[in-house]
């Protein structure tokens, strides 16, 4: 039995290993810099935010340096957005390939989420990397405290991703109201602002979205005591297990009506 287990684990390791390749070259191709763009995309549009704000002398409203505020919020942003949106209408294009018996609409959706997660988090390391070697930054006060939030933000958007993507197959609203829903959610997201400077009722509001809780915790992590940070990782945590059993469940759910094409 083990065994069996053990050969199913290699087997399903191999083919979103080669799903996650094939992902590569479609979205990459091979020109150019090719995967390269795997980090350099979300890169771009974190230096870009960070200009921006930069230029907007958003840092004379704060005593924290605006390249790491804005470095840590936008970067988590693209983490857990663009999961649900590499997941919705993910499976239509893959059809052909669920002819092979061992690919499963799960595979479709893990090594989009795979590669999805190394890119953002790759960017994210070098960006540290690079500002802190030009000293545009201080480097995190608490690494694992950044990691542990980073892994909770990934782990929002995988869950989030799961449940949209699986949605999406019977319902093509899905992609309709995301969209814009991501767009909102990101004003709320805790990306552009901190909890402790709202006030208290808006506080209470704004942590019943629980990607609040993970850039709170992200923040923390960078500046330390220099910041007041207000989360409920065990909050997050519920969400995260919340969203990510209701996605494999709604998986499980579609795999019998998914008919290869």
């Amino acid at each position: 039995m083990r065994q069996g287990s053990a050969n199913s684990w290699v087997i399903q390791s191999r083919v979103v290993g080669a799903l996650l390749m094939r992902e590569v070259l479609t979205r990459y191709g091979r020109h150019n810099i090719g995967f390269l763009w795997l980090f350099f995309e979300p890169m771009m549009f974190t230096l870009g935010v960070t200009a921006l704000w930069s230029v907007a002398k958003i840092d004379q409203i704060s005593t924290l340096p605006i390249v790491a505020f804005a470095m840590t919020g936008y970067s988590s942003v693209l983490l857990w957005r663009n999961m649900p949106a590499r997941c919705i209408s993910a499976i239509e294009p893959n059809l052909a390939l669920l002819y092979h018996r061992n690919v499963r609409v799960l595979d479709v959706f893990m090594a989009r989420l795979l590669l999805e997660a190394a890119g953002t988090t790759m960017s994210f390391v070098v960006l540290i990397l690079v500002f802190w070697g030009i000293e545009w930054i201080e480097p995190p006060e608490n690494v694992l405290a950044v990691a542990g939030a980073w892994a909770m933000l990934a782990w929002f958007g995988f869950g989030l991703a799961l449940l949209l993507g699986a949605l999406s197959w019977t319902s093509e609203i899905v992609e309709k109201i995301w969209h814009p829903m991501a767009y909102l959610l990101f004003p709320l997201s805790g990306a552009a602002f901190l909890v402790d400077s709202l006030p208290t009722r808006a506080q209470d509001f704004i942590l019943l979205l629980p990607m609040v809780h993970g850039v709170e915790w992200l923040r923390e992590g960078f500046f330390g005591s220099a910041i007041n940070a207000h989360y409920d990782i065990g909050y997050m945590a519920a969400w995260n297990a919340a969203l990510t059993i209701a996605g494999l469940l709604r998986v499980r759910a579609i795999a019998g009506d998914v008919t290869p094409e």
